[in-house]
């Protein structure tokens, strides 16, 4: 090689090196503790090589920096706040909530981008004040026979399936049981998913909630996705449920039912040119939007992944603990048995939210175990200085908050490993940090599907233990490992637990 060419070959090397690593004295310059960043991939190299989840990324450096109210991390070459001290969360996810209503995830409006959960500020408050009313208690309560019903063709399919073999992998059990609910009272649609696989629905399911690139390029370069009109999710995700929304429009002759389902909800939107938001206080500014195709299916698709994953995750990591911490199991099973006994069998929304006090902490402490989303980010609309701190954070720069880290810090969580639902006593619960427990998120941006997905598990949860005990199997992994490869918590191997019918 002449000289010539080894020089552009070192200029090429050294112009990328300094492109790739130009922002990387930015928290240094500000005086915020940082842990030293790899050249292109930041702070998450093993994430972005699949080694590991972003959320466990993000929970070693919460606890390399103990006394640190806030950490600077750089994911690819962006310098993001990662946030630790609560009453910091605080103020992003409630006090100052107006600026940091963005999630700070942005892509193709005609690629589903117009979603409930991506959707910018001004778009989701539009959308969730349309939304809300299908999770109120009455709307839940006209939904419970579909989620009993979902319950008891579970419970029979167990029945016949562990006959034959009693060691099954609980979380894909699950999955079928959230699918056929989802399916019922999003879509109206008698699906048996027990017997029977719905291939194109398990396919969106893989699709929707498996990591690739674009997100890392979104990090690297912000705003790349929307600004090139791409989309997170395949084409085909789009297509599948475009051609489901206009299915179920023409089987219902475009017009609302007495069902009141999601579908309903879509139909009166359908009806409407334009959708505005409530004013919270004079002299705020109208927010509206254009009810368009893109919009209604975008719903469509995230009221399915968001119902079907979390919960099924969320159950099968709760089986799993069961299964390994039998006495845990019985006190809950007995609190089942004393419920069904006293209400002849029958499921109520009251009793189901008020008259299971265990039940609700070992959910609570399975999520506080586990919490299936385990990064929650926000962008700021504006300059905000975080209390507490000489930090102001730049307009649009992204804040970072790791439920998986909070959860599983000992300040707050002693003996953070153990699965322990005493945790979450009256008198523990109002001991802790307001922010200390955070599944669903905080404020107003919390999961508007929260309600729904505590009935739809609770309802399993009883139907499953009433008839059935769980045991570790020889398969049974004791130490868990997470799937890299899925941007929600997931076991990476899957939970093999033995099924056995009860002596009643």
């Amino acid at each position: 090689m002449d000289t010539v060419t080894l020089l552009a070959i070192a200029t090429i090397i050294g112009s990328l090196y300094y492109f790739f690593t130009r922002t990387f004295n930015y928290w240094k310059e500000r005086n915020v503790p940082f842990r030293k960043p790899v050249p292109f991939f930041g702070n998450i190299f093993k994430s972005t090589i699949r080694a590991t989840t972003v959320g466990q990324v993000l929970r070693n450096i919460y606890n390399d920096y103990p006394n640190e109210k806030i950490v600077g991390v750089f994911r690819m070459t962006t310098p993001n706040v990662l946030v630790r001290d609560l009453d910091i969360v605080k103020h992003i996810m409630i006090k100052d909530f107006d600026n940091f209503a963005d999630r700070g995830i942005e892509f193709s409006k005609e690629g589903l981008g117009k979603n409930l959960f991506h959707a910018d500020g001004d778009s989701w408050r539009v959308l969730r004040n349309r939304f809300s009313p299908i999770f109120t208690n009455q709307k839940l309560k006209h939904m419970l026979h579909l989620i009993t019903d979902g319950a008891d063709k579970f419970t029979e399919y167990v029945h016949e399936i562990t006959a034959k073999n009693p060691e099954q992998l609980i979380n894909l059990l699950m999955q079928k049981y959230t699918m056929a609910t989802i399916a019922a009272c999003a879509f109206g649609l008698d699906v048996d998913t027990f017997r029977g696989e719905i291939e194109a629905l398990k396919r969106i399911d893989r699709d929707s909630f498996t990591v690739n690139y674009s997100l890392e390029l979104d990090m690297m370069f912000p705003g790349l996705l929307k600004s090139l009109n791409l989309s997170i999710f395949p084409a085909y995700i789009k297509t599948f449920f475009s051609d489901l929304v206009k299915n179920i429009i023409s089987e219902r002759n475009g017009q609302p039912t007495s069902r009141r389902d999601f579908m309903d909800l879509i139909l009166e939107m359908r009806n409407k040119q334009e959708l505005q938001a409530i004013k919270r206080f004079d002299g705020e500014k109208e927010r509206a939007l254009e009810i368009t195709d893109n919009i209604i299916e975008a719903q469509a698709f995230i009221f399915y992944i968001a119902g079907y994953e979390t919960s099924a995750s969320t159950m099968a990591f709760m089986m799993y603990q069961l299964a390994l911490n039998t006495e845990i199991q019985d006190k809950l099973r007995a609190e089942i048995d004393e419920y069904l006994l006293k209400n002849n069998d029958q499921i109520t929304l009251e009793t189901l939210m008020n008259d299971l006090p265990y039940l609700e902490k070992v959910f609570d402490e399975t999520l506080r175990m586990y919490p299936i989303v385990e990064t929650l980010q926000r962008s700021a609309l504006e300059e905000n200085e975080l209390p507490g701190t000489n930090l102001k954070v730049a307009k649009n720069q992204i804040v970072l908050i790791s439920p998986l880290a909070i959860h599983h810090d000992e300040k707050y969580y002693p003996n953070p490993s153990k699965f322990d639902p005493e945790r979450f006593t009256p008198e523990k619960k109002a001991e802790r940090h307001s922010c200390a427990y955070l599944p669903f998120g905080l404020g107003p941006r919390h999961c508007i599907g929260m309600r729904f997905a505590q009935v739809q598990s609770r309802i399993c949860v009883i139907r499953l233990l009433s008839k059935f005990r769980l045991e570790p199997s020889k398969n049974t992994v004791r130490s868990l490992q997470f799937d890299p490869y899925r941007t929600v918590l997931c076991p990476k191997t899957g939970f093999h637990v033995n099924i056995f019918p009860r002596n009643l």
